[in-house]
Order: structure tokens, then C-alpha cells, then sequence
């Protein structure tokens, strides 16, 4: 909701209708007395503020909690970071194929290695443990020059890579975030959300042309809102062919089909 309530007060175009899908019951019920659309092109509309303290009010409910206690008064104490994370890593410097640690906290990190210029984020566990395969299908897909010699690997399970303090870490640390997550609504709304701290730094991992791809497309969204929403995440981050993919198929590609290559 943030993310369009920040567009909305800069005047940029948003898709309304997921818009609409990411703000409270009561608010989404009564909308055309809060916000007056106009569309402006192809699923996108300027949204003009008939309400101005409401809106007000959602931006205060989407800010981020300044602790994880007073996450857990507004009801949700996932909203906050917990002050300290782990992170699994594959790197150049590793002696065992056993994946390295880095802890990110309050004080500062601890971490046994230099990272690299660049860095592969892969959600699922298992897509991690063959970090090497991994790493050769960005290699394929972003055309670059990848290997563990120039570009770390981090577990991202969970969203546990789209926090705060971990986003702001790897800003600092790395010129490059390529980010290789599930083809579905979860995972592009992932990227969504590292894009939108990491700005031009972070890229996301597909393959250029999807054709070849569309049999792998296999799983079944859990509800149409699911699917219309992975949809419109397409559209908004400019993934139009994945789009297509999503439509022709109906249905999401989970990352461990890249294994099954």
C-alpha cells in the first residue's frame, strides 16, 4: 500500500485496481469518497485525493513502526525487524560446501569474508544448495559473466532478505542485486519491494524470451486475486512478457523448475 500511496502523493500514474486490493476493508468499501481516478493509459490512472485526512490516516497506518513492540500494538510485530538477522551465504573465500554466515544488528556486522561486487539472491533452499546452477542460469539469462569468483550467493526464504536493515546492508555492500524469485505474485512482490530500495541496482532474473519457458509454467494460483495481482506486479515492474506467460498459461512457475533443465 505504501508503494502507491507514495505515487498517488507525487502525482504518479498506479494501477488502480490493485491499488485498491492493498487497502483496509473499511477504506476499500467507501474508496470513491477518498480517491476520484482518471485514467490516463492501459491499466494506469492519476489518483486525485478527495479526502485528504483519510489519506492522511493511511499513510500514518502504512509507515513503518519505529519497534518491534509497537509493531505488535498496531497488531503485526512482522512489520519490524527483529534488530538482528542471519544470512546464508555462498562466496569465493569457502573452504566446505557449507554455506557461510553473515549477522546484521544493531552494532554492526559480522561477517568473515569481502564481499563481492555483486551478489545472486535466491529464495528457495533448494535453488540455493545448487548455488552453481543458479548461478549459470543468471549467467544465461542476464549476460553477464557470473561465477562464485565474482558474485556471492544469499538464501532469501521468507522475505527474510526484503527488511530494512538488510536491504540498507546490501546497498552498501554491493554494486549489483540480482535477485532470482518464485514467477508468481509472491515473488515479484518481493522484487517489488527491493527495487524500491535498491532502485537501478537490483535486477530480476528471468529469461528474455518465455516461450521456451511456458511448459514449466505449473502451478495453480491459490485464488484469481492472486493471479490478477502477479498480473498486474508484471505490468507495473515492466515485465510485460512474463505477463503474456502468465495469461497464456494461466498459471505461476516455481523456481525449481530451473533445476529440472
Amino acid at each position: 500500500m505504501k508503494r502507491y500511496l507514495d505515487k498517488i502523493r507525487q502525482n504518479q500514474p498506479i494501477n488502480y485496481p490493485a491499488f485498491l486490493k492493498t487497502l483496509p476493508v473499511g477504506v476499500r468499501s467507501r474508496h470513491r469518497d477518498v480517491f476520484q481516478p482518471h485514467k490516463v493509459s492501459a491499466n494506469r490512472w492519476r489518483v486525485e485525493v478527495i479526502d485528504q485526512r483519510a489519506f492522511d490516516a493511511l499513510q500514518a497506518r502504512a509507515a513503518a513502526p519505529e519497534s518491534r513492540i509497537q509493531a505488535a500494538h498496531q497488531g503485526d510485530s512482522h512489520r519490524h525487524g527483529t534488530g538482528v538477522s542471519f544470512l546464508l551465504f555462498y562466496h569465493h573465500g569457502q573452504a566446505t560446501s557449507r554455506p557461510d554466515t553473515v549477522v546484521l544488528s544493531g552494532t554492526g556486522t559480522d561477517m568473515g569474508f569481502t564481499p563481492a561486487s555483486r551478489v545472486l539472491v535466491v529464495e528457495n533452499e533448494r535453488n540455493f544448495y545448487h548455488f552453481r546452477e543458479m548461478l549459470a542460469f543468471a549467467r544465461d539469462t542476464a549476460g553477464a559473466d557470473l561465477a562464485l569468483s565474482n558474485c556471492d550467493v544469499v538464501l532469501g526464504a521468507g522475505n527474510r532478505i526484503t527488511g530494512a536493515e538488510t536491504l540498507a546492508w546490501l546497498d552498501r555492500s554491493y554494486q549489483q542485486v540480482l535477485c532470482a524469485f518464485d514467477f508468481d505474485a509472491g515473488g515479484l512482490q518481493m522484487f517489488a519491494t527491493v527495487a524500491g530500495a535498491l532502485g537501478h541496482k537490483a535486477g530480476f532474473v528471468q529469461p528474455a524470451d518465455w516461450q521456451p519457458w511456458l511448459g514449466h509454467f505449473r502451478k495453480t494460483p491459490n485464488t484469481t486475486e492472486r493471479f490478477t495481482k502477479a498480473v498486474s506486479l508484471a505490468e507495473d515492474l515492466g515485465f510485460m512478457s512474463l505477463a503474456h506467460a502468465f495469461r497464456e498459461t494461466g498459471k505461476f512457475m516455481e523456481q525449481e523448475m530451473i533445476l529440472d533443465e
